[in-house]
């Protein structure tokens, strides 16, 4: 790790911080419903203001409701002297960024509503830089983004991570040199994007556990029929793949018909069937491997979430947590099966990254993380 962090700036009293959160939250009915990712920043927050920094919040949201940040404001609110704007460069918010007082903060409009933000603009990043005079990254989750306010800022002021940003990339590092017997469980859809991953870790791991819809290509490739389950558009040879000893997959599945939904083995799947969870029979295999191991890393669930088929998911969760393991878990709707069942604190590190969780699994840095490191300001 060759960046520095919020807490080895000298001086914050005064300073003006331009502050990158990750606030791309879920929004029902105009409120905030999930606060996992605020209240994992809440040490950085309260780390700005208990020193005096003036800080300058910037954020984006991808809800289907809404694109205002509104309802992250009023849920920060709560905690904080905060102010809003929705024009991020207007006279007004220039004037009011200048007239900050110590502890206090402001948060600007969605980042995702300008241009130069997804295009990474060296424009519209020095507009941003220009309301800050240091930057902290404190988005680790959206870190693997080539956006501006990731990349393009750290050119113009000293740069730093935030300190859950250090404790993302500690603690996902504990992969890459792991305590054993170390059992990587991965599920969700994207073979293509996931496949680089499973390849990594039957070097690393002692098993590695495919599931979700990832788990229909190694059954198709087995000769097992998949019925209409989601499988990758593309092709691919998985041969290395599924000779590998280390491999597991479900040894049975939840699937629905025409007729309903059974559990079936496999090999027992029909044309008219659609694979949407993994079964009992599948987390008493996890249970038994979770027992014989030290260290566990999961990212993504067994069944097709938005669908309702969250049993599985749910169980194992409930299975890593009370395995005894050192457990590292993350991924969206991972997240969620979590966060509803109130088990963030039964494991040892909840990552804020789907994406960016995979893509530094798979690459041991980021964009963002490079351009911490890139950083010849300071």
């Amino acid at each position: 790790m060759n960046f520095k962090t919020v807490k080895d700036i000298e001086n914050l009293k005064g300073k003006k911080v331009l502050l990158r959160l990750d606030l791309n939250a879920p929004i029902v009915n105009g409120a905030l419903r999930d606060g996992f990712r605020v209240k994992k920043s809440m040490t950085t927050l309260n780390f700005l203001r208990e020193n005096g920094a003036k800080t300058v919040i910037i954020s984006h949201i991808e809800s289907a409701e809404t694109k205002s940040l509104k309802a992250a404001y009023e849920y920060l609110s709560e905690f904080f002297h905060i102010a809003f704007f929705k024009d991020c460069f207007s006279a007004e918010t220039k004037n009011a960024t200048s007239k900050m007082n110590e502890g206090d903060f402001i948060l600007l409009e969605n980042l995702r509503i300008c241009e130069g933000e997804e295009k990474n603009s060296e424009y519209f990043a020095g507009q941003l830089a220009s309301l800050g005079e240091i930057y902290v990254n404190e988005a680790f989750s959206v870190s693997h983004r080539r956006h501006a306010s990731i990349v393009g800022v750290p050119k113009f002021l000293p740069s730093f991570a935030g300190i859950l940003f250090e404790e993302e990339v500690v603690n996902l590092s504990r992969a890459f040199s792991p305590e054993h017997p170390f059992l990587f469980i991965l599920g969700g859809a994207k073979f293509e994007t996931k496949m680089p991953l499973i390849e990594k870790f039957l070097k690393l791991a002692d098993f590695v556990f495919v599931g979700g819809a990832l788990a229909n290509d190694l059954f198709k490739d087995r000769g097992y029929e998949v019925g209409l389950s989601v499988l990758s558009p593309k092709k691919f040879n998985l041969q290395k793949i599924a000779e590998s000893d280390k491999l597991l997959l479900p040894t049975d599945v939840v699937v629905k018909n025409n007729q309903g939904v059974f559990i079936k083995r496999p090999s027992q799947v029909l044309k008219e069937d659609k694979i949407l969870d993994g079964g009992p029979a599948t987390i008493s295999m996890l249970e038994k491997k979770l027992s014989a191991s030290r260290f566990v890393l999961w990212n993504g669930p067994l069944g097709d979430y938005e669908k309702g088929f969250r049993e599985g998911t749910a169980e194992l969760a409930k299975t890593i947590a009370k395995s005894g393991a050192k457990s590292i878990i993350g991924g969206g709707d991972t997240l969620a099966v979590v966060s509803k069942m109130d088990l963030e604190n039964k494991f040892s590190f909840v990552s804020t990254g789907g994406g960016a969780m995979l893509d530094f699994l798979a690459n041991e840095t980021l964009p963002g993380i490079k351009a911490l490191e890139n950083n010849i300001l300071l």
